[in-house]
């Protein structure tokens, strides 16, 4: 098979799964590992596909985002363990800001008789911090449809009203180069604006999201810390291995 031919079927397996590994790619192919190794990292380097923990997946487009509900089917695990680390952070009296999003709803649960305050742009958030009866906080905004996040002018000029002991972000896209990303201009700026806002900021990232770039900027990556899992793919763990804000987690 020539490269050009398996190259093309790589990308037809691909679409049929979100994520293929080497080894069913080697099979399909009946190319060798070092071979498939090369394709997938110049399919990469063409920003067709990324690299992930065993295998590959389709780049997402810079748009696109799932909805609420298809996040918080994805990754359950991994966003659960993270949300304990990030928990284990958090002192008696912190005033928090809870970024939207399933990673960051996880943390709640572990805010269960703390004494903090927590200020979220999250609708689906709200319930949950009435359940474990935390002091809660929820900004003005537009509400954004598939996510349910509080965006916009209003959100950006209602967080300014506040300051952060720390700042809990969950994000669509982390690379070493192009940093955090997220699908919606509007958006990033609350993300923005809530990290300006606070005195350190955590993100939430399993990681499917390291080597993603979606079409808005955040911040440089150097500018949080990272709390993600095993997992991450080697490609993209070289990338940030020069970083010392990312802890990784064992499951």
């Amino acid at each position: 098979m020539i490269t050009m031919e398996r190259r093309d079927l790589i990308l037809s397996l691909l679409k049929e799964k979100d994520v293929v590994t080497v080894k069913r790619i080697c099979e399909e192919t009946k190319a060798s590992e070092s071979t498939i190794r090369r394709d997938l990292t110049d399919l990469e380097n063409k920003q067709i596909i990324k690299r992930v923990h065993g295998g590959a997946s389709l780049l997402k487009k810079k748009r696109e985002e799932p909805t609420l509900i298809e996040k918080t089917t994805k990754n359950q695990r991994e966003k659960n363990k993270i949300a304990e680390k990030a928990a284990s952070f958090i002192e008696e009296g912190d005033s928090l800001y809870l970024d939207a999003g399933s990673s960051t709803m996880e943390i709640i649960p572990f805010l269960k008789d703390k004494s903090v305050v927590v200020v979220t742009n999250g609708i689906p958030h709200v319930q949950l911090l009435i359940e474990y009866d935390i002091e809660t906080y929820v900004i003005a905004g537009k509400v954004k449809r598939g996510t349910a996040a509080l965006i916009g002018t209003k959100a950006v000029e209602s967080i300014k009203e506040f300051r952060f002991d720390k700042c809990f972000l969950g994000i669509n896209g982390i690379h070493a180069e192009l940093g955090l990303t997220t699908p919606d201009p509007e958006e990033a700026s609350v993300k923005r604006t809530a990290m300006l806002q606070s005195q350190i900021t955590y993100v939430l990232a399993d990681p499917s999201k390291f080597g993603e770039v979606s079409f808005a900027n955040v911040s440089e990556v150097s500018d949080v810390d990272i709390i993600t899992t095993v997992g991450i793919a080697e490609e993209h763990v070289t990338e940030l291995s020069k970083l010392t804000n990312i802890e990784v987690i064992a499951l």
